[in-house]
Formats: C-alpha cells, sequence, structure tokens
C-alpha cells in the first residue's frame, strides 16, 4: 500500500521555507527493548514461598537522614519507599530491596523501553529536551555509523571538525516525541454554535449557496449578488460566510467517520492558503485510485506534530492497517520523524522520499507518475480557493477546506471515473440537482451527529 506525498507548482517567490529543516537528517530507527516489568507483591510472595520467611521492609534508624520520600516508588516493580534505599545521602539513587533495581529520576528505568543504537546496539544517551521531544545520541566511539561518517570527511573537513565538532553531524541521533496526541483517535462529533435548521434561508436556498460557493469557486460577494440578480434573493456576503461556516464544521465528522472503500494506492499532499496574510499549511492525502480525499488537516505550521496529525487522518479510515503500508513522500523530514513517532507507538509503516523534479533514481521512476495526480487535486484545490483571497480566520479557513473534501467526496463527478462520483451515497443518487444534494447532505450529516449523541449519552 503506497502513498505519495510532494510539493505543488507555485511561483519560486510565493513558497514559504521552513529553513529550519534545510539541514535536518533524520536516521534510521532505533532498537527498541521493552523493559520487563515486574508486580512487588508477586516477587515479595516468590520469595516468602522460596526462603520461607517474609521479606520484610528496611529498617530505619529513628534519626536517620537517610528516608525515601513516601512518593518515591519503584519505576521496574511498584515497591513502595518502605522497600527502598538510600544510595547516596540524599541524593536521589536509591534501590529497591524487592526487584534489585537501582534508580534515579534520570535512570532508564523510569521509562518503559530502552532506545539503542541501530549501528553498535549501545544504549542511547539523552542529551537535550526540547518543547515537543526529547533527543538522544549514541556516544559510543567504535560505533560503525560513526567511524563511517569519519572516514567519508575530506583532509580539510577533518582540520574543520577538530575546531569545531558542534557543526558536524557524526554521531546516530534520535528523537522520542512526548506531546498530548493519541494515535488513531477521531475528534469527537458536535454541533455547531449555528443551528442550520434556524437559518432564515430554505434548505434549496441554502443549496444554491453552496453550489456557486464551494462547486464553482465563486467568491462570498460574487454569490450574494448572483442570489439577488438571478434568484431575488436578497443575501449579504457576510451571511454567505457564516453559512459557509456552519456547513463546513456540521459536516466534518459524517465526512471523517464514513465507511470509505479503499484501495492500496494512496498520494497526498502539502500546500499552502493564506490566513490574516500569513501562510498557514494544508496536509491532503488521497486515495489515488478511488479519489478519496482522506486527511485535509490545516495547521499554521508545518512541522513534525502536524505531519503526524494529517497521517493519522488516514490510519483511522484503514481497518486494519495494512502490513505493506508505504507513505511515499518528498524530502521534507517531518514526515520520517512521524514514522519515528508512530514506531514509538506500535505502529509500523515505511516512508520512501521521493526528491526533486527529474527521474535520477529508479524510486523516483517509479513513483513519479503519481506527482500528477497530485498536481490536479492541487489545482482544483486552488482554482476553488483562488477566489476567496485568502482568509481573516482560522476557522473560516478550516471550514472552507472541510467543504471542499465534502464536496470532492460526495458530489463531484470526476474525470478519471468516468465521471461517476467518487463515494457513492444511496440517498444523493436520484436527486435532481446539486442544491438539493447539498441539502441532503446536510441532514445526512445532521443525523449522524445526532446518532453519536444519543450513543454517548
Amino acid at each position: 500500500m503506497t502513498l505519495l506525498l510532494s510539493k505543488d507548482f507555485m511561483p519560486k517567490d510565493d513558497i514559504p521555507i521552513s529553513k529550519e529543516y534545510h539541514h535536518l537528517k533524520v536516521d534510521d530507527l532505533p532498537v527498541i527493548e521493552v523493559l520487563e516489568k515486574f508486580d512487588y507483591q508477586k516477587l515479595i510472595a516468590d520469595y516468602q514461598k522460596e526462603n520461607g520467611k517474609p521479606l520484610k521492609p528496611i529498617r530505619r534508624h529513628k534519626n536517620s537522614k537517610n528516608k525515601v520520600p513516601e512518593s518515591v516508588t519503584c519505576p521496574r516493580c511498584g515497591a513502595p519507599h518502605v522497600y527502598l534505599y538510600d544510595n547516596t545521602g540524599g541524593r536521589g539513587q536509591y534501590l529497591c530491596k524487592v526487584c534489585n533495581t537501582n534508580f534515579n529520576d534520570k535512570n532508564r528505568f523510569s521509562k518503559t523501553v530502552i532506545f539503542k543504537c541501530p549501528h553498535c546496539s549501545r544504549t542511547l544517551d539523552r542529551i537535550k529536551e526540547r518543547k515537543d521531544f526529547y533527543i538522544y545520541k549514541c556516544r559510543n566511539d567504535d560505533c560503525s555509523f560513526y567511524l563511517k561518517n569519519l572516514r567519508t570527511m575530506s583532509k580539510e573537513e577533518k582540520k574543520h571538525f577538530k575546531k569545531h565538532p558542534h557543526k558536524f553531524k557524526v554521531r546516530y541521533i534520535y528523537r522520542e516525541f512526548d506531546f498530548d496526541f493519541q494515535p488513531l483517535s477521531k475528534e469527537s462529533t458536535y454541533l455547531p454554535k449555528v443551528d442550520i435548521s434556524g437559518i432564515h434561508s430554505s434548505p434549496h436556498t441554502l443549496g444554491l449557496i453552496l453550489t456557486y460557493y464551494v462547486n464553482y469557486g465563486l467568491s462570498s460577494r460574487n454569490v450574494a449578488a448572483i442570489m439577488k440578480d438571478i434568484h431575488n434573493v436578497d443575501i449579504s456576503h457576510q451571511t454567505v460566510l457564516n453559512y459557509a461556516d456552519s456547513v463546513g464544521y456540521l459536516v466534518k465528522p459524517y465526512l471523517d467517520n464514513y465507511p470509505y472503500d479503499l484501495s492500496d494506492s494512496f498520494c497526498g499532499d502539502e500546500t499552502y492558503i493564506k490566513v490574516y496574510g500569513k501562510w498557514q499549511y494544508i496536509f491532503f492525502f488521497f486515495d489515488a485510485v478511488k479519489k478519496i480525499i482522506l486527511s485535509y488537516h490545516v495547521s499554521p505550521k508545518r512541522d513534525t506534530p502536524s505531519a503526524i496529525k494529517a497521517i493519522n487522518d488516514v490510519l483511522t479510515k484503514m481497518d486494519p492497517i495494512p502490513d505493506n503500508l508505504n507513505f511515499v513522500v518528498d524530502g521534507n523530514p517531518i514526515y520520517l520523524l512521524a514514522r519515528h513517532y508512530y514506531y514509538q507507538q506500535g505502529i509500523d509503516f515505511d516512508v520512501t522520499q521521493v526528491i526533486g523534479l527529474t527521474n535520477d533514481d529508479p524510486v523516483s521512476t517509479e513513483y513519479r507518475p503519481l506527482k500528477q495526480i497530485i498536481e490536479r487535486l492541487n489545482r482544483t484545490f486552488k482554482k476553488s480557493y483562488r477566489s476567496t483571497c485568502g482568509f481573516k480566520s482560522s476557522q473560516g479557513s478550516v471550514a472552507y477546506v472541510n467543504l471542499f473534501a465534502a464536496y470532492f467526496n460526495f458530489l463531484r463527478p470526476h474525470s478519471a471515473l468516468e465521471k461517476k462520483i467518487p463515494v457513492t451515497v444511496p440517498q444523493l443518487i436520484n436527486l435532481p440537482n446539486m442544491p438539493a444534494r447539498w441539502g441532503k447532505l446536510i441532514e445526512l450529516s445532521q443525523e449522524y451527529i445526532l446518532h453519536q449523541q444519543q450513543h454517548s449519552a
């Protein structure tokens, strides 16, 4: 199963740059050793059975200064403080009498796993802490990865390395991500603040507005003018935006949770929109055969957490996740780092990078044709989005992208599918026109949310 992600073709001066990723290199995945956990109560019972006497708590002198705080427990077996020795006179190192484990706050047994270098099997040292991740390094001077990098240096590089070693990346590095996100989880469903059933316009009028605004990519002012000049409906451009925002949030749960019938070939893209005059990013992921948008994550940053969330949108639509899942991406390292995050969570897939615009290697030759699919999706969105001239709020941009994805999946005939709609919803098939289909899609979305709320009540 393959997914491709490539760059959108835009004018050179119009592309926002993530300079922080220009020199970032992502190494191979580490060897992860899962630590065996013990139950101190079982260990104590086993001790008594084997020795014929109980394992007694530690007896401390009444005036001893080496008391272990009651809050401290053994991270490996869970033994309480009464079974812990203070090994260093209050400096933070302890020994568990039950499982014989030495530990402190920074000890490896305070975690559930150990990270080891894939090149020399040496345990990695945690060297830095960043906002969303920890950095680990292999300090083994005999590591094959380290020695190979030293050998490949030129004489000038070696001289420079001796003076400024911090400017060279020669040792194996791994990043462990630590931020508040649960993989394979979906956002909770909710009803928007504006209830569509309470608007002053009829369902047909609302369907007309959405047809002009989303299907034909007209600006809100042009939609308001057409509604007045052709349909004799007096409506402001701000009302058009309000309706679009409300419907955009209303259809999202239905769009995200629909039981899609997926193929085994995917493509995706990372493209750009403007909000408040600043760049934001849309992470599109796409079923290349069925022409279904699976992820349309909007983010103010082009960073690893955004890539993780976008990939999560795809994974939640797969049941089960295939063993041969492969994400084919461009040279941006955030997708390799996202793979590292999911690997930590026990979810494994491959990431293949296609770099550049020419077929200089077998990988590019094999996957280059998928870029044409990516570019067509981009052009379709850009044509629809261009008339907005950007958005005045993040909420407005998200709502519009929601509407575009719903239109693309459920309402838009696709030329590659012989003018068939990517996702055939039985309730929409025989409706006479597009405004009626929009109205029915809104109704189905409302029913889905109410059904979910009743189940969770």
